[in-house]
């Protein structure tokens, strides 16, 4: 069964309707303003190196550190959704759709987080799906993302434009030698 996608615009805002007014009228004042992100899960060498997105397993589960996470929380291995671990000689699951699949199968498992509340937005506003992440809904999914991800569009300082995007902070590792910076 497929289930339509929906994002209610008042979802963050407070239940009680008046202080849910002056919050969206606040909102609402300050939305079109660039966005000056002090914290980001982005890598600087999206940026620096302006490639496209190679697929959507690549780009919003093996980097994101929350979704890998919740999964493994209820059993699914890290080496089933491409995460190399310490253990040595573990195989790594290396196709991406499958990877894909795992995560579609168990998305149910978001419910009422932020990563469900982020990632519902992402498929919605920035990819334009319209129909509830599921084992069903996977493929169709994967090929809509990845199709999106091919085109000039979504090369990522077409995005930081596009999401009027001044300035982000980055989380790499405090090993990394910042050329990326530049």
């Amino acid at each position: 069964m497929t289930q339509s996608l929906v994002l209610n615009p008042a979802r963050l805002m407070p239940s009680n309707p008046i202080v849910r007014d002056i919050a969206l009228r606040l909102y609402n004042s300050v939305s079109k303003l660039p966005i000056i992100s002090p914290h980001g899960h982005t890598d600087p060498s999206w940026f620096a190196e302006n490639e496209p997105f190679s697929n959507a397993t690549e780009l919003l589960i093996k980097p994101d550190h929350y979704v890998f996470r919740m999964l493994y929380s209820q059993g699914i291995s890290l080496a089933s959704l491409g995460i190399k671990s310490v253990a040595n000689g573990v195989k790594v699951e290396s196709d991406n759709r499958k990877i894909w699949r795992i995560f579609a199968e168990n998305y149910y498992l978001f419910a009422g987080t932020p990563s469900r509340m982020w990632l519902d937005y992402v498929f919605v506003k920035v990819f334009g799906i319209n129909v509830t992440l599921n084992a069903n809904t996977a493929d169709h999914y994967y090929d809509h993302i990845n199709a999106k991800l091919a085109t000039d569009e979504f090369l990522p300082r077409n995005l930081l434009d596009r999401f009027n995007i001044e300035c982000i902070a980055t989380t790499e590792s405090p090993l990394d030698d910042l050329r990326h910076h530049k």
